[in-house]
């Protein structure tokens, strides 16, 4: 059973609105002022919350407020009531973000689409999508189906084809889009004075590349460059920012979405900073295994030349030919040209650690 936070001062009609609730089924939590409001929303968590906006001691727009800066009660879906119908009024509201409005007076129907309807795209929002393109564009459609996001549009986001060593971005240019890798294998590297590449990272099916920067809008700190041909979707920089910044849940959900691997990728970056050669060696190839293994129930194999590796490394490209053919001797790993197999990833992950 759905629980819903209803308050409002007017004990009239804050009564038959709970009872119009419970006769539909829901479980029905009344506060009478805004400040009562807030303390039964983060105690109980509700799954929507009906507020009336004109209330004394807190109005609904403080309540709105003191909510979504809550990291509890901040994606839970938010209806205002209001006797007034004024477009300053909806605008702060939806500023606010509140997700609906009821302009009193209103019918049991009325209510109760607006409940039902709130409640099914939250529920969407809130499940999990394929990383894809499919799943993506039903990510972006349920978000399009909330009303502030209805601007959204998808003409400009756009399947792309990109060929092997095509550049996506460079350092020190400005971000306009959002990268969402469909299919391929993508890499960001940064370059000293003398040119030499360092890569930051590497980017599978399904990664989202560039968003960092994008959301402190800032110059790019590391370029990208196409590993293999590769199915990129572009997200418009303007797009990505409604999907940000204009509802609550889109926001908590795509935050989530983006920075998945974030604090993995830090913490695999200071490892290649301060371990030996060696163990940044068996980390680069473990991290390269993670990302492009074909089979984990069989012999691991990657394929990344030994440019690319002794860039992940940091090293020369001659120190990483070099601890390669003594893991190979170790009988660590397999090598064929670009084909590396590893054989005892196990020994490899206590090397690394």
């Amino acid at each position: 059973m759905k629980k819903i936070l209803l308050i409002e001062d007017n004990q009239e009609i804050r009564e038959n609105i709970a009872e119009i609730l419970a006769l539909a089924n829901y479980d029905v939590l009344e506060a009478d002022n805004g400040k009562v409001g807030v303390e039964a929303a983060k105690k109980e968590i509700p799954d929507l919350i009906i507020c009336d906006i004109m209330m004394p001691q807190l109005d609904g727009y403080g309540v709105l407020r003191m909510l979504g800066s809550n990291t509890a009660t901040a994606s839970i879906p938010f209806i205002f009531l209001t006797a007034k119908s004024e477009k300053e009024d909806f605008r702060k509201g939806m500023n606010l973000g509140a997700d609906d409005y009821l302009v009193k007076p209103f019918d049991d129907l009325e209510l109760l689409d607006a409940v039902e309807m709130r409640l099914k795209k939250n529920e969407a929002l809130k499940a999990g999508f394929s990383k894809d393109a499919e799943g993506l564009n039903e990510f972006i459609q349920e978000a399009k189906g909330q009303e502030n996001l209805e601007k959204l549009t998808t003409d400009k986001q756009k399947l792309q084809l990109y060929k092997k060593k095509q550049p996506l971005f460079s350092e020190g240019n400005y971000p306009n889009a959002l990268y969402f890798l469909n299919k391929g294998k993508v890499k960001t590297y940064k370059s000293n004075e003398e040119g030499r590449e360092y890569i930051t990272n590497l980017y599978k099916d399904g990664d989202f590349i560039g968003y960092l920067d994008l959301i402190e809008d800032k110059a790019y700190r590391e370029s990208a460059m196409v590993m293999e041909d590769s199915e990129i979707y572009i997200i418009s920089k303007e797009d990505f920012f409604l999907l940000l910044h204009n509802n609550r849940l889109v926001a908590n959900k795509f935050i989530k979405i983006l920075s998945d691997n974030l604090a993995e990728r830090e913490e695999r970056l200071l490892k290649l900073a301060y371990n030996s050669v060696r163990k940044r060696v068996a980390e680069a190839l473990l991290f390269v295994e993670k990302q492009y293994a074909n089979d984990p129930d069989k012999i691991s194999q990657v394929v990344i030349s030994r440019e690319d590796l002794a860039n992940i490394v940091g090293a020369s490209k001659e120190t990483v030919i070099r601890t390669l053919a003594d893991f190979k001797d170790e009988k660590l790993i397999d090598s064929q040209g670009s084909k590396i197999s590893i054989l005892n990833g196990e020994k490899l992950r206590r090397m690394r650690n």
